[in-house]
């Protein structure tokens, strides 16, 4: 016992010589030192509503890395908010990564994926986003044709109430017959078949909310598509002006081959904004759309046999009755197939059809 007594007398001790001289402390506030004097201020740590997360794909741009990581820092540095960038090297074959790690161990706010090959710009800027913690998300290209500069115009327009706010390359610096036409064009398509008027979807430089990217994955070239499942799902969507820079150093990676594979995963994110969870609309539309040529073929083919004296063998009406027909019955079951999978899909994941933005006195949702 006297053991006890006297081990709790040395503790009162030693915490009272702490707690004077903690208190002798020029630096804690008044509050702390009326806390006895042996609590610890917590560190502030960046909060991820401000965070602002830089997302550059990078594919064999081993002599733009250094320029670029260069013009980033005092352009996110005047933000006045934390931020980080994440280069996603994709397989690149030159010194891109040897560069990125340089500049990496020179600030910490930057930081790496690096894939073992190269898989394409959408799957680079996807792995991006899933790395990523801000709730401010800005992908932009490595080649310094953006740039970083109007990243802070993008983010306050972004803070004006906005879920997408995307770059508008106004004064392009690109070759016009095998660039620039190409993309007008494309542009015209998609802001028609989508309903979202933007002048320019193929620039990469955008900022995106976080929650504009949830529950949604990017494949093929659907990263400049974002904007039109962003307004599908309720959320607004502007444009802002940006500098647009002729390439320097090393080589464009975009062709006359991309615009093709652009418009086919037009077609792609329509079909899933629009008929996810009902795809028998599409496919019975079309279904319904043969069954129509199959009647006109059949009436036409009565019509020459009874009023013409034409044989059925003398006239391929019909077998377009029949293929049409045919096609068309192939095309409904193809619908009802299509709906037993959406409703797996739903069921089997816990996957909602909708999305709740906010609510006011409500139970926690179910």
């Amino acid at each position: 016992m006297a053991f006890v007594r006297r081990r709790q007398s040395d503790w009162l001790v030693c915490n009272t010589a702490l707690g004077q001289a903690v208190q002798n402390l020029p630096y804690l506030s008044a509050e702390h030192k009326q806390q006895g004097g042996y609590s610890v201020a917590q560190t502030d740590t960046p909060d991820d509503s401000d965070l602002v997360s830089v997302i550059i794909p990078l594919f064999n741009e081993g002599e733009n890395v250094v320029p670029l990581c260069a013009a980033l820092a005092p352009a996110l540095e005047g933000l006045n908010r934390p931020y980080e960038v994440i280069f996603v090297d994709d397989g690149s074959i030159d010194d891109t990564l040897a560069q990125l790690t340089k500049a990496t161990s020179q600030n910490t706010n930057f930081k790496i994926l690096s894939f073992k090959r190269n898989v394409g710009q959408t799957p680079a800027m996807m792995a991006g986003i899933d790395h990523a913690k801000g709730d401010v998300i800005v992908p932009m290209d490595g080649d310094l044709q953006n740039d970083p500069a109007d990243i802070g115009p993008l983010i306050r327009k972004l803070d004006e109430g906005f879920g997408v706010v995307s770059g508008w390359r106004k004064h392009r610096k690109d070759a016009f017959w095998s660039r620039i036409f190409p993309s007008r064009i494309a542009n015209a398509i998609i802001s028609w078949v989508s309903g979202v008027r933007l002048k320019d979807y193929g620039c990469t430089l955008k900022a995106y909310r976080r929650d504009v990217l949830e529950d949604f994955r990017l494949y093929g070239e659907m990263h400049r598509f974002v904007p039109i499942y962003a307004h599908w799902q309720g959320a607004k969507v502007a444009e802002v002006a940006v500098t647009h820079r002729a390439r320097e150093r090393g080589q464009s990676k975009y062709g006359m081959s991309r615009v093709f594979k652009v418009l086919l995963d037009l077609l792609v994110v329509k079909f899933l904004t629009q008929y996810e969870a009902k795809p028998i609309y599409i496919f019975g539309t079309v279904g319904f759309g043969f069954f129509g040529i199959s009647l006109v073929a059949g009436l036409w083919a009565l019509y020459l046999k009874w009023f013409d004296g034409t044989s059925f063998v003398e006239t391929p009406l019909p077998l377009l009755f029949t293929l049409g027909f045919i096609t068309g019955v192939m095309c409904i079951l193809m619908g009802l197939l299509a709906e037993v999978l959406v409703r797996v899909y739903y069921e089997s994941q816990g996957k909602r059809q909708y999305t709740v933005r906010s609510s006011i006195n409500m139970d926690e949702q179910p």
